[in-house]
């Protein structure tokens, strides 16, 4: 792997950002700045601590540590887009679709930072 472009990870995360992302801008206006400013950012942050994570990949500690940052910003998606599908149930097309892909890509970041955590080297 010679980018974080090559990391499925990533890949999966900015294609589930841009679906995101402009989907949370049709909730109400008194939400826009409240539970829809919280899942773009953590959307974003899935995927900011991909390439952050991988430009200190040569220390391993800090590799993993911001893959559990992006991992945990993934959860934080999940439960926004829950609680969206709960109080907005139309709003967001697709949204239980996207629970299901930010789910399977919450399992994806996590079998990658095991798989860190017992190869790689430094």
């Amino acid at each position: 792997m010679s980018s974080y472009r090559d990391l499925d990870i990533y890949k999966i995360g900015l294609e589930l950002f841009y679906i995101v992302h402009p989907a949370s801008l049709k909730l109400p206006k008194y939400e826009m700045y409240e539970l829809g400013s919280q899942l773009r950012r953590s959307s974003d942050s899935l995927v900011t601590n991909i390439v952050e994570g991988y430009g200190r990949k040569a220390y391993k500690a800090e590799f993993i540590r911001f893959l559990t940052f992006s991992w945990s910003s993934c959860l934080e998606t999940v439960n926004h887009l829950e609680k969206i599908n709960h109080l907005y149930k139309n709003i967001i097309p697709n949204n239980e679709e996207l629970i299901v892909r930010y789910n399977e890509l919450s399992s994806k970041i996590f079998n990658f930072i095991k798989y860190v955590e017992q190869n790689w080297k430094t």
